[in-house]
């Protein structure tokens, strides 16, 4: 899963993308909310967390922009700001979830899985696929109760694919949410590491279609 995170405070930001990769989310990072409202618009993010005190172009204006756009990735906020009206006013532009500073960031990252399960549809921190099971807490994954060791790339295509069960993902799509955006992508990769996901899970889970991209359904044989 990739997240944009956009803090002008440069410490904060490295720590916060720290803390994120180490649980196996793809960043990219803005620190003025120009460079912030670019990304966002032109990038395919499964969430943001957006701090509200940004040079340039301040995150409020950042956010009504998105959502101007039609952009609906799930934003948190983060800002040192603790005023009542500031946080309405951050949920009435479209914000999701608020953070306030200084954090815990276990809680922030426990916000950050809930805004992205509920925008795919997914209420428990648990996400079953027939007998493949994902904690998205811990980033484990077990097959019939056994648990499976996976590389960073695999774990990333397999979130992905879980956050989004009978839907079909495109190569391109899948490229896009688990590389960040300076590097160099290429699609045919995927093929690799779903081959290899397909050894791990067992056959039937991934499906492939032809010329479309690949699904995770849990009750039909693989094709």
């Amino acid at each position: 899963m990739r997240v944009l995170i956009v803090e002008d405070e440069i410490e904060l930001a490295g720590q916060i993308g720290k803390a994120l990769q180490e649980a196996g989310y793809t960043i990219d990072t803005a620190h003025d909310g120009e460079e912030g409202e670019y990304l966002g618009s032109n990038e395919p993010y499964d969430a943001v967390v957006l701090d509200l005190g940004l040079p340039k172009v301040d995150g409020l204006t950042v956010l009504e922009r998105w959502r101007a756009q039609g952009k609906t990735m799930p934003v948190l906020i983060l800002t040192a700001r603790e005023t009542w009206s500031e946080k309405v006013s951050g949920f009435d532009k479209g914000a999701d979830d608020y953070v306030t500073k200084p954090f815990n960031m276990e809680e922030l990252l426990a916000r950050l899985r809930a805004l992205i399960r509920r925008s795919a549809g997914i209420a428990t921190p648990i996400i079953n696929c027939g007998q493949v099971q994902f904690d998205t807490r811990s980033g484990k994954v077990s097959v019939k109760g056994m648990s499976i060791t996976l590389t960073a790339n695999e774990l990333k295509v397999l979130s992905y694919l879980m956050h989004h069960l009978d839907q079909v993902v495109s190569r391109t799509e899948l490229t896009e949410h688990i590389y960040d955006q300076d590097f160099d992508r290429d699609s045919n990769t995927i093929e690799v590491f779903v081959g290899r996901l397909r050894k791990k899970l067992g056959p039937g889970v991934i499906q492939t279609h032809r010329g479309r991209g690949y699904s995770l359904t849990p009750s039909t044989d693989e094709t």
